[in-house]
């Protein structure tokens, strides 16, 4: 097995997985700038979406780590040449996540409006929140079983199927946003907030069939789960583990964000709506070279190819850096028309256009985060992952937001908070990498 990595090979895998991970980001921001263009109570609506985003984007993000945990299992095995041993591996993992799931709707259902109110909805914007999340909420299973299939076909070295599986949806969901928000007359009402939420379970459903047709057709990894548990459901369901303290500790953060701007208004939760979903999709536009660092970290480890590990994470330094200030750039020449995109209302655009900038000068830090984030998933690091989430949450983020809400500064704030626990994750990742993979390359 060639360990030799070239730009290409790592293209092969990044661009593809670029694509297919602004499939969730793109589901909600297709639903802010449908919702926030509505004639019927316009910013509560985008409000109540910015409010259900960010819970489903928890609950999505710490369950939807099947993905990281099978890709590096299944990469180190193929790098080992051992594949078969893990073979009934993904099918076991995707009914223990799916399982979850459906406990997390049974529990969540009926309290929504209590769940809700921790993030300082209230009147309207809490009726919209209940109303979106409780259709919503229903595509978190297909969503859970999607990821999973991801996370297989990634092992396996393949980034292209899961984009064509996310383009097919991200396209259905635009369209069904169209047609159920607003309606076509005299065939179907305008359903408004309800009609957003239809359109994104519709499009989450439709993924799932696509990707449980695409395993079976395209693999020979089986989706009827099989007895007894394979050895490694153990390290899985401990690298589960770790993932869900990590990604608890990152939506700690998030909450804060949300219900601090929450707390100032509707005009600020709705302008901070819309510039966490273009954080989040110059997040998963990034991703795509973590996914690559992730894919191909494990299969390198795998085969015990630590020079080749060192290059490739210099590479993907790099070619991070360089889409992150692209990213930055680009959004800088449209800054004032992409505000626009998603609502007309003055006072929105006025606090929004105050704090974008923020969001496009953390781009090129979130890529060195999200890249090492990636590699070392792909190596199972996960405990360590963990601990530097807990730090950069508990001891960087928490304290600088209360201090500047203190202040006054409002979204400055939260977005300078989310610019430090960035730089807070990056750099211990990097050093704990260079440190530990310099040392095994030279003694092998």
């Amino acid at each position: 097995m060639s360990t030799d990595i070239s730009l290409k090979q790592i293209n092969k895998l990044a661009i593809p997985a670029l694509i297919s991970g602004v499939s969730e980001p793109i589901l909600s921001l297709t639903d802010a700038a449908i919702i926030g263009n509505m004639d019927n109570n316009a910013t509560e609506s985008l409000a109540a979406v910015g409010i259900v985003t960010t819970f489903l984007s928890m609950l999505i993000w710490v369950l939807g780590q099947t993905r990281s945990a099978i890709s590096s299992i299944v990469s180190q095995y193929l790098g080992a040449k051992n594949l078969e041993a893990v073979k009934n591996l993904p099918a076991q993992a995707m009914f223990i996540i799916t399982s979850l799931s459906v406990i997390i709707i049974l529990t969540t259902y009926p309290f929504a409006a209590q769940i809700f109110q921790l993030y300082n909805a209230s009147d309207l914007i809490l009726n919209y929140s209940v109303d979106y999340y409780q259709i919503r909420v229903f595509g978190f299973p297909f969503t859970l079983f999607t990821i999973a299939v991801f996370g297989t076909f990634r092992g396996l070295q393949n980034t292209f199927i899961p984009m064509i599986i996310a383009i097919v949806g991200a396209s259905a969901n635009i369209v069904l946003d169209v047609i159920l928000v607003y309606g076509i007359e005299g065939v179907i009402a305008p359903m408004h907030i309800k009609g957003a939420a239809y359109a994104s379970v519709g499009a989450q459903i439709l993924m799932a069939l696509l990707s449980a047709n695409y395993i079976l057709k395209k693999t020979n990894i089986p989706l009827l789960i099989t007895f007894p548990f394979n050895p490694e459901i153990k390290r899985f369901i401990l690298m589960i583990v770790n993932l869900f303290i990590r990604t608890i500790a990152l939506n700690v953060a998030l909450y804060f964000g949300t219900s601090l701007a929450t707390k100032y208004g509707p005009v600020y939760i709705a302008a901070y709506t819309i510039a966490i979903n273009l954080w989040f999709l110059g997040a998963f536009l990034i991703d795509g070279y973590a996914s690559a660092g992730n894919i191909l970290s494990g299969k390198l480890l795998g085969a015990k190819a630590y020079s080749s590990l060192i290059t490739l994470s210099t590479k993907l330094i790099r070619y991070g850096i360089m889409v992150g200030t692209v990213i930055a750039v680009l959004g800088a020449l449209l800054y004032f028309p992409i505000g626009h995109i998603f609502t007309n209302d003055k006072a929105v655009l006025k606090e929004f256009y105050k704090v974008f900038w923020i969001v496009l000068a953390m781009q090129p830090l979130c890529a060195l985060a999200f890249i090492f984030d990636g590699v070392f998933k792909g190596l199972g690091k996960m405990q360590y992952l963990r601990n530097v989430l807990l730090f950069s949450t508990l001891l960087v983020f928490i304290p600088v937001v209360l201090i500047t809400d203190y202040f006054g500064y409002k979204l400055y704030g939260i977005f300078c908070a989310f610019t430090l626990w960035i730089i807070a994750r990056g750099i211990p990742l990097i050093i704990k990498f260079r440190k530990t993979y310099s040392t095994l390359a030279q003694n092998t």
